[in-house]
């Protein structure tokens, strides 16, 4: 019986590429992006993808090369995590919100061959080739997006562009013969999170992992045929959440937006019938807390999935009284992006409205792409009682948790020991076997969905000439979630204020990662001399929130 039920005659690898693929013959004339003027069929979509992939194998881009891309969420973008796999390459979609120093590290460890930039990003990638060539390091090719899709003339003036997007794109062959990948466990995609100059931390997707969390994404945003996204998820963030390739699953239409403001994303709803859009609970902040004149009232319901850190219920409560239906998700870069949803039960229906709120907040279950999700003592790797109460480590296991870590095989083992992904994070488990967030078990901040690294700050407070002793924690921030709070000690005789050590920091990091507040103090220690950042935590929070003072 073994032999007849064999299936090896007639398998073919998982990918998202093939969600595009069938999108082009379902949805061929349903409109597949819109950005301002420009608006593209599926049937665009997917013959500009396939002369991207042929001009990269022109190219000299093999299976297996990393490319990489700086940019916001415009066409090329969304085009990119498609044209890129489909040549047989890996795509590594980098912050737009790092300094050149960052993207040279990046580049450097990644090894890209080319580098696909936006026009508005262009002095960073200056930058970062400066400080390659410097170290005599191989340099990418760039290709430079353009607003003008006609593809404007390039300045002399800027860095050493190779090629323009458009005008790449047409030496491609629309005929292309797509690069399926030979294993479905293939990478397909490169998404660094936090770690320092010195140790990037890269996370490798595999193709059947992209694949099913795309499809696990669509099924926990409740979409269905020909949804209408607004792009509010920056589609560096773990590959937009694996919505780009989701949304390509659905037939949908991809609603670009360079710029995320209140009054763009109450616009663009009305104008174009938006059903589901995004965001960390910064976006939301932003949407509940809109100007009065850039406000309309919803003429449907829109669905808005968050996550990247738990939201305020005072803020679930505005959005739904606004007319959005909030889904909380829950999951790390090692994830794909959402790893958990909170999955209303109707049970709560019944209850007061900042019960329902706080229900909402909890981080939930394991989606249907991820086996499990549990609450674990770290040491004893087993289950904590399901009583709300006590506290252990959240982790997962399944098909959407990353290979691993690129070119670090010793800090994959380590983060995958005992056969389960450990997050880091510290939860306590509920009677009714969702999980809730509680604490860090590590000190990165997490500000606007982005992970901080304490230590990388901490590195360029101890480079000013006035500070002897430095720590950061986070300080709670109504509209980012948590802002970065220092605590210092000035050496003797030396004299520095708030504003300057702000700008100090802002000068030598991205200013996302800068301290907002900086307070002068001795440092609590432990008895081997070690910094007490609970209690400076304690303190930050007593503090209050940092968009209130």
């Amino acid at each position: 019986m073994d032999g007849l039920f064999r299936c090896s005659a007639n398998y073919v690898p998982l990918s998202p590429i093939s969600f595009l693929e069938r999108a082009a013959v379902v949805y061929r004339d349903q409109t597949s992006v819109i950005y301002g003027s420009v608006k593209y069929t599926w049937k665009d979509t997917f013959e500009r993808c396939r002369r991207l992939a042929s001009a990269l194998a022109q190219m000299g881009i093999s299976r297996g090369d990393v490319v990489a891309v700086l940019a916001p969420n415009v066409p090329a973008m969304y085009e990119l995590h498609f044209g890129v796999p489909m040549s047989g390459a890996i795509l590594s979609t980098l912050n737009t919100r790092l300094d050149s120093t960052m993207v040279s590290v990046l580049l450097r460890n990644s090894e890209a061959k080319i580098i696909f930039v936006d026009y508005q990003l262009l002095e960073i990638v200056r930058g970062a080739l400066n400080l390659l060539s410097r170290k005599k390091a191989k340099l990418p090719f760039v290709v430079q997006i353009s607003e003008d899709t006609s593809g404007p003339a390039i300045s002399s003036s800027l860095p050493p562009i190779n090629f323009e997007y458009e005008s790449l794109l047409r030496t491609g062959h629309s005929e292309f013969e797509v690069r399926w990948p030979a294993d479905e466990c293939n990478p397909i995609s490169l998404n660094y999170t936090s770690g320092t100059t010195s140790s990037p931390k890269g996370v490798v997707y595999s193709h059947r992992g992209a694949f099913l969390n795309a499809i696990s994404t669509v099924l926990l945003n409740e979409m269905r045929s020909m949804p209408v996204y607004l792009w509010t998820v920056p589609m560096f963030h773990c590959n937009g959440w694996c919505l780009g390739w989701g949304v390509a699953a659905q037939g949908g239409t991809n609603i670009c937006l360079r710029n995320v403001d209140p009054k763009a994303i109450f616009d663009c709803i009305i104008l174009h019938k938006v059903t589901h859009l995004g965001g960390a609970p910064t976006v939301l902040n932003m949407i509940a807390n809109a100007p009065a004149s850039d406000q309309k009232p919803l003429p449907h319901k829109v669905v808005v999935m968050t996550g990247g850190a738990p939201p305020p219920p005072c803020v679930l409560l505005n959005m739904e009284e606004k007319g959005f239906l909030v889904i909380h998700s829950y999951g790390q870069t090692e994830t794909y992006g959402p790893g958990t949803v909170c999955t209303w039960k109707p049970q709560w229906d019944s209850l007061p409205a900042d019960e329902r709120a706080k229900l909402k907040s909890r981080q939930g279950l394991h989606h249907l792409g991820m086996a499990e999700v549990d609450i674990k003592d770290p040491i004893t790797m087993k289950s904590i009682p399901a009583d709300g109460k006590t506290m252990g480590e959240v982790m997962f296991r399944g098909n959407t948790v990353m290979i691993g870590y690129f070119k670090d095989l010793k800090m994959t083992e380590e983060s995958m020991s005992g056969g389960w992904l450990r997050s880091g994070d510290l939860g306590v488990k509920h009677a009714d076997g969702y999980i809730e967030i509680k604490d860090r078990s590590k000190d990165i901040i997490i500000s606007g969905g982005e992970n901080i690294s304490t230590i990388e700050v901490e590195s360029v407070l101890f480079s000013h000439p006035a500070i002897l002793e430095a720590a950061v924690v986070g300080q709670p921030d109504d509209h980012w979630g948590e802002s970065v709070c220092a605590f210092v000690k000035l050496k003797e005789g030396r004299n520095a204020d708030a504003e300057e050590i702000i700008r100090f920091c802002r000068a030598r990091l991205p200013h996302y990662m800068a301290p907002r507040t900086v307070v002068f103090e001795d440092l609590p220690k432990t008895s081997t001399g070690k910094t007490q950042k609970f209690v400076l935590r304690e303190k930050a929070k007593a503090m209050g929130s940092l968009s209130n003072i």
